[in-house]
């Protein structure tokens, strides 16, 4: 396995579509990562060893992906030392609040991060690894310094636009 810093592992391909948010802030912001899909209920082996293979590739934090009962964030959790970010993923059943609820009830002693559900979360979950990376990398740190100015500018780019056009025209312009 090549050098990474930070592991993410989806416990199906259909959460896949939400965990490409994730590898995109990760390759905006130049992080090395590696993605498997790897059940917590019906490979539980290989999600152990993704985890101690990634570790050993030097990756520092984790990202797992599940829905519904969501126990592969606790399930990466009790293997590794290193911060594990859990991103529940939405169902039809429960809309995600079900892996959400699965995934903040950790027992005490195996934190589990939690981040918002569905492709918000994915995004947020990539951030706040690149965050925690920057505790100890300038180089991440510079790079979310710009990421969040860029955030600001687009809201400011998009308050211009509707101070010019005002709001009914910015909101059909906008809604399309």
């Amino acid at each position: 396995m090549k050098k990474i810093k930070v592991a993410i592992v989806v416990g199906s391909d259909s959460d896949l579509p939400i965990i490409v948010n994730t590898t995109k802030i990760l390759e905006e912001l130049s992080i090395a990562y590696s993605i498997a899909v790897a059940s917590a209920h019906r490979t539980p082996d290989k999600v152990i060893k993704y985890v101690k293979d990634c570790e050993n590739a030097g990756a520092d934090v984790f990202i797992a992906a599940a829905g519904m009962a969501a126990a592969l964030p606790g399930v990466v959790a009790s293997k590794t030392l290193k911060p594990v970010i859990g991103l529940p993923i939405e169902s039809k059943a429960l809309g995600g609040q079900d892996a959400l609820f699965s995934i903040v009830q950790m027992p005490q002693g195996i934190p589990v991060a939690t981040v918002a559900i569905g492709k918000a979360g994915a995004v947020n979950a990539g951030i706040l690894a690149a965050q925690i990376l920057a505790i100890k990398d300038n180089e991440i740190l510079q790079k979310l310094i710009l990421y969040r100015k860029k955030l600001a500018n687009n809201v400011n780019e998009k308050n211009a636009k509707l101070q010019k056009v005002g709001i009914a025209k910015f909101v059909e312009q906008n809604t399309k």
